[in-house]
C-alpha cells in the first residue's frame, strides 16, 4: 500500500509554471499591461525619466551656450500577496467522480484575476504598498468624462472632447478599452448620421467592438465596477507589472486552519481527515509615467474613463506648500501616491480622492524633499507643509 507518508514527495510544495498562464488569462489587466521579468525580491526599482534636457538657440558668434540637465526618478514595484486555502475532506475526494482539485484550481485563478483587476483598475482593497489605481490616477489628471441619461456616447468617446481625445492631448494613444457587459447594449445602439448601426453591421454576424482601431474587452470575472466607471480606455503599455518568482501551490494534510478574524480553529486537517489546497500569488505593478516632450512634467495620465450618472464620492485633499517665511511655493511638485500636481501661485495643489491612506512626496528646486502621509476618512482634508532650503 502507498500511504500518504510514502507519497509525501509527490504532494509537497511545488512551483507550478501553469499558474502564471492561468492568472494572466483570468485578469484583464494582466492581458493588456506590459509584463516585466519576474521579481526576485519583494521590491523592484524602475529608473524613470523625470526631466528632459532642453536645447536653446544661440545668437551671435560669441554668445554663451545655455546648459541643461536630465533627471531620473525612482518608481517602485512592491510585491503584494494574494493567498487562499480551500479545505476538502479526503472522503469527498475519494467519493467524487471528478478531479475536485483540478476543478477548484481554475476558480481560484479566476478569483486571483478578479482581485488583481479590482485593486489595480478600481482601487478596491488596494494593498498599502501599491500606487493609486487607474481610475484615481485618471481622475487627478482630469481624464474623466461625465455622462447622464441624454449622453451621446459616440461623442463622449470619439469626439473632440471625448475619452480618446483626453488621452491623446497628454501624449498617449489608446491601445484598448475595458467595459462592463451592460455597456455592450449602449455601443450596439450607436448609429451614424444615416441611422445605420456603427458596431453592428449585421444581425447575423458577431459584433466586433473596436474604438479607433483598439479592441474593447468585457471582463467576465466580475471585476468591472459600474459605480466607478462605464468604460476605461488608455495606453496599456504604460502600465507595468511583475510576478514574484516564488508563486506556489501546496497541498496541506497537517495543521489547523483558523478564522482570521476570531482566531478560532475552524478545521484540524489531520484530526478531521482533510486536505487543503493553498495557493500563494505575489505581484507588483506601477504606472511609471515617464517624462516625454508632450508630458514633460509628468502630470498627464495614459488612461481616461466614462463616469457614471452618479459619480463616485470623493473628497478634496488640499495641500499648501510654503517656505520657511510661510510664502507659498509656486511650481512645487506634489506626488500623492503616484498622482502628480504642481502647486499654483498660492502654493496650493488639490486632489480628489476616496477614503484611504496616501503617502505624499513634495519637491521644489533648492529645497529638501519632504514626505507626508494623508488619511482621507469621509471628509475633505487640508494640509500645510513647509519645505526647508538646502
Amino acid at each position: 500500500m502507498i500511504n500518504r507518508e510514502n507519497a509525501e514527495a509527490l504532494i509537497s510544495e511545488q512551483v507550478l509554471t501553469s499558474i502564471f498562464q492561468d492568472a494572466t488569462q483570468e485578469s484583464t489587466f494582466m492581458k493588456l499591461a506590459h509584463r516585466l521579468p519576474n521579481m526576485s525580491s519583494a521590491q523592484t526599482r524602475i529608473p524613470v525619466l523625470d526631466m528632459l534636457p532642453m536645447a536653446y538657440w544661440v545668437e551671435g558668434d560669441t554668445e554663451y551656450e545655455e546648459s541643461s540637465k536630465q533627471v531620473w526618478d525612482n518608481v517602485y514595484l512592491n510585491a503584494a500577496e494574494l493567498a487562499v486555502i480551500v479545505p476538502i475532506p479526503e472522503a469527498v475526494i475519494s467519493d467524487a467522480a471528478f478531479d475536485i482539485i483540478g476543478e477548484v484550481k481554475p476558480r481560484v485563478m479566476e478569483a486571483i484575476g478578479k482581485c488583481v483587476d479590482d485593486a489595480i483598475i478600481f482601487g478596491k482593497n488596494r494593498p498599502n504598498g501599491w500606487s493609486n489605481d487607474i481610475i484615481t490616477a485618471a481622475r487627478q489628471a482630469g481624464n474623466n468624462v461625465d455622462t447622464d441619461a441624454g449622453t451621446d456616447y459616440y461623442d463622449a468617446i470619439m469626439g473632440e472632447a471625448g475619452l480618446l481625445s483626453l488621452i491623446e492631448e497628454q501624449g498617449f494613444i489608446s491601445t484598448g478599452a475595458i467595459s462592463s457587459l451592460s455597456m455592450r447594449a449602449k455601443l450596439r445602439g450607436l448609429k451614424d448620421a444615416d441611422g445605420h448601426p456603427i458596431f453592428c453591421p449585421s444581425l447575423q454576424g458577431s459584433t466586433q467592438y473596436v474604438l479607433d482601431g483598439a479592441p474593447v474587452y468585457f471582463p467576465a470575472n466580475g471585476s468591472f465596477d459600474n459605480s466607478k466607471a462605464l468604460l476605461v480606455a488608455g495606453d496599456w503599455s504604460q502600465a507595468v507589472y511583475s510576478i514574484r518568482q516564488d508563486i506556489s501551490v501546496k497541498i496541506l494534510d497537517q495543521g489547523v486552519i483558523q478564522n482570521p478574524v476570531t482566531k478560532e480553529i475552524e478545521y484540524n486537517l489531520a484530526q478531521q481527515d482533510m486536505i487543503a489546497l493553498r495557493v500563494i500569488f505575489r505581484m507588483g505593478w506601477a504606472l511609471p509615467n515617464p517624462a516625454t516632450r508632450i508630458n514633460n512634467q509628468r502630470l498627464g495620465c495614459p488612461f481616461a474613463y466614462l463616469e457614471p450618472n452618479t459619480p463616485e464620492t470623493t473628497y478634496a485633499v488640499t495641500i499648501t506648500v510654503t517656505n520657511e517665511e510661510e510664502e507659498g511655493l509656486v511650481g512645487a511638485s506634489v506626488n500623492l501616491n503616484g498622482s502628480r500636481r504642481l502647486t499654483d501661485v498660492d502654493g496650493v495643489a488639490t486632489f480628489n480622492l476616496r477614503d484611504g491612506e496616501y503617502p505624499v512626496k513634495l519637491k521644489a528646486e533648492g529645497y529638501r524633499t519632504a514626505t507626508q502621509s494623508i488619511t482621507v476618512d469621509g471628509d475633505d482634508v487640508e494640509r500645510a507643509v513647509t519645505l526647508i532650503e538646502e
